[in-house]
């Protein structure tokens, strides 16, 4: 078992597991991913997602999809970590906990203030193995999104 950043080949494995992500929070058909726009963004010209794989006998079985972000409050960047999943075969053996950890030594090694990241209110499992982690809700602030019809509409209205 092992973690690493993310490779070119690598790029089909971790849409895979994307897809696999996204069908556990029942939004499958939400994804559109796809292998040329992951490249494009892991590996084009100035990349601005990075990532990093858990690997169980040479096979990618884990992902951590991540960006920068930035705190006016602290004055420094920290990371956002889009997506973390492990497949259910997977779990329970540090491999969860090896890629939050590695992003985590990112945020050190660089000067980064925070590590931070969304989880669904009804995913219990998830909830507890953060707060295993150290890690705490951020329960005063709720999220908002614009996308699709809604975001080219405000757009326009300019």
């Amino acid at each position: 078992m092992s973690v690493r950043p993310v490779r070119p080949d690598d790029v089909p494995a971790v849409v895979g597991l994307v897809r696999e992500l996204a069908d556990y929070e029942k939004a499958l058909h939400e994804v559109r991913l796809t292998d040329e726009q992951l490249t494009a963004c892991l590996f084009g010209d100035s990349p601005a997602l990075f990532g990093h794989v858990a690997e169980d006998e040479g096979e990618v079985v884990g992902v951590a999809l991540w960006f920068l972000n930035f705190s006016t409050w602290r004055g420094t960047h920290g990371i956002y970590l889009e997506d973390l999943y492990v497949r259910p075969g997977h779990r329970g053996r540090g491999l969860g906990k090896e890629l939050l950890r590695t992003l985590a030594a990112v945020c050190v090694e660089r000067g980064y203030s925070r590590l931070e990241w969304s989880v669904l209110d009804w995913n219990t499992p998830s909830i507890e193995f953060y707060e295993a982690a150290g890690a705490v809700p951020m329960d005063e602030w709720t999220v908002f999104r614009l996308t699709d019809d809604a975001l080219t509409g405000f757009a326009a209205s300019r």
